[in-house]
């Protein structure tokens, strides 16, 4: 929300100001450049592939690639309906009709269409595995999608016992690429393709949606024009060297205008308090003390709050890791309660109830959870059969918070003969554990260096999930499948906890991942910004940065 005293700088911020119920009496100049540092890396303008989900794009593009709904500062699902409109036709089975904004058109002078919702459907839905997506949450219950091409309607069906209780959380912010992209790179007709199962040519499809839109430093303007486009108040203008994007106003935005002309985001570094010392950062929004013990200069404010990602070990599907004896090794010696007491917070239990409430995840698990509780060196040693270990956990640096935690279990577990190192990296992520070059990957929800998370929890327990593609230890439970899809269409509290208690136990056993605490956030700003709230989901601070003002 706004604090302070409004600005005078034009209309729409006194509109602005207005809302707010604050004082117009005083006055400044609102500045035209914004830094943002994010948590990770800016590695694609897709944030739907399992390392774009993965990375800072949802925190960067928000506000860039639209859609029916975005998070709000509590993560709640808030319709957008500068973008367009959903209306339920049907409860039983569930059917939506989504109608794009008359106005919406890209950057590029294309239309929005419902050639958008289909590509994005197609790439989630699992029914095509070319597709390097993060999750099929939801999606992989839809059963038609009509559309004709071109047009700005589309109703959109499920199965008839799939009423997903977060449908709103599809279509949503950065969830739909520009499909004519690819359709003009190809020469296709992508929603034919798609719709009619053209395999051939789907498969390409794929292979571009997987790449095309990975950022590179360099990219020269008419590049950026023409394959990333934006349906949002910014658009890309530039990628920086040293991993930064540059976003300016798009002045095809049909919307209110942005009321700051460009913001570059910038990817966390070591050079954190010295950029704060030096005042030449605005926004900060990371996960609290990754970037050490920060000390908030006069001229800023901080704010420290929860997120609803879990900070977890994530098993590598191959090497010393891929046993259940392993990973249960590994998990008795880790010090659980050293670990989030460091951080602050309680220690986390629960897989499948990751962004909701914190009493009923205590309830999923914590039974089964007190033997790996604290490090039980002695324990681990039996369950390797007294064999040593040696395990390499890796994580995306700097983060200090996260080398401590590595420290701390390499000290506790060396008694265990489990031999511990660091491997970390600036570019560690999910495909550093795909390619087994560490053997757990310590990160956020879906291997995210930020939060990760959806906002809910039926959709982020997919990450356990067979065929999801952030299942990153590749574990395959039937049961597990069975309990995730019943979650998801679940609105009985009763229902759901039965459902939680009944996989605990499973979870617990088979040590897919070791869930540690839920990841806290903290945001500075400058005392001269206004408008900048915290998120608890992986859209972060940016999920409104087109109304941020910096007054000068």
């Amino acid at each position: 929300m706004l604090r302070g005293c409004p600005v005078t700088v034009g209309l729409a911020v006194l509109l602005t100001a207005a809302a707010a119920g604050l004082s117009s009496a005083c006055s400044g100049s609102a500045a035209r450049q914004i830094d943002y540092v994010v948590d990770g890396a800016l590695i694609t303008y897709n944030t739907n592939t399992v390392t774009g989900a993965a990375s800072a794009g949802a925190q960067a593009f928000a506000r860039t690639l639209t859609g029916f709904s975005y998070h709000g500062p509590d993560g709640q699902v808030i319709a957008d309906h500068d973008f367009g409109t959903v209306s339920v036709v049907g409860g039983t089975p569930l059917v939506l009709d989504y109608q794009i904004a008359d106005n919406a058109v890209y950057s590029d002078g294309r239309p929005v269409t419902c050639d958008d919702l289909v590509l994005a459907w197609a790439a989630q839905s699992g029914q095509y595995p070319a597709f390097a997506a993060a999750s099929q949450a939801g999606y992989v219950d839809i059963v038609n999608i009509d559309c004709s091409p071109g047009q700005k309607k589309a109703r959109v069906s499920f199965a008839p016992d799939r009423t997903i209780v977060d449908y709103t959380q599809l279509f949503t912010a950065t969830s739909m690429m520009p499909s004519h992209v690819i359709g003009e790179e190809l020469g296709v007709d992508v929603t034919g393709a798609l719709l009619g199962h053209n395999m051939a040519v789907v498969d390409n499809i794929a292979r571009l949606w997987n790449s095309i839109w990975d950022l590179k430093p360099g990219l020269k303007a008419d590049i950026l024009g023409k394959r990333f486009p934006s349906s949002g108040p910014y658009k890309i203008d530039k990628v920086l060297d040293n991993g930064a994007v540059v976003l300016v106003a798009n002045d095809r935005w049909w919307g209110t205008k942005p009321l700051t002309r460009r913001i570059t985001v910038r990817p966390a570094g070591a050079d954190i308090q010295d950029r704060l010392n030096h005042r030449d950062v605005e926004v900060v929004d990371i996960a609290t003390g990754s970037a050490g013990a920060l000390i908030t200069p006069d001229d800023y404010q901080r704010t420290d709050t929860p997120s609803a990602g879990i900070e977890q070990l994530i098993f590598a599907p191959r090497g010393p890791l891929s046993q259940t004896p392993a990973r249960r090794a590994l998990a008795l010696c880790t010090p659980r309660d050293l670990i989030a007491r460091d951080a602050g917070v309680p220690i986390a239990n629960s897989r499948l109830n990751p962004a909701g409430d914190d009493v009923v995840s205590q309830s999923d698990g914590s039974a089964e959870a007190n033997q790996f509780l604290r490090s039980d060196p002695a324990a681990a040693r039996a369950a390797l059969g007294g064999a040593p270990l040696a395990v390499r956990i890796g994580y995306r640096a700097p983060n200090a918070r996260l080398a401590a935690t590595v420290g701390g279990i390499a000290k506790a577990c060396a008694p265990a003969g489990i031999t511990v190192s660091d491997a970390a990296s600036g570019s560690t992520g999910p495909q550093t554990l795909t390619d087994a070059k560490i053997d757990v990957l310590l990160a956020s929800t879906g291997g995210a260096t930020g939060s990760g998370s959806t906002g809910s929890s039926a959709m982020d327990a997919y990450d356990l999930h067979t065929g999801n593609g952030n299942n990153l230890s590749g574990y395959r439970n039937g049961q597990i499948d069975g309990i995730i899809s019943a979650l998801a269409v679940s609105a009985d509290a009763g229902d759901r906890a039965r459902l939680l208690a009944d996989g605990a136990p499973v979870l617990w056993a088979d040590m897919p991942t070791l869930p540690l605490y839920r990841q806290q956030r903290t945001l500075l700003t400058l005392k001269k910004m206004y408008a900048v709230s915290s998120n608890p989901t992986r859209w972060g601070a940016g999920w409104n940065m087109d109304r941020w003002v910096l007054v000068r």
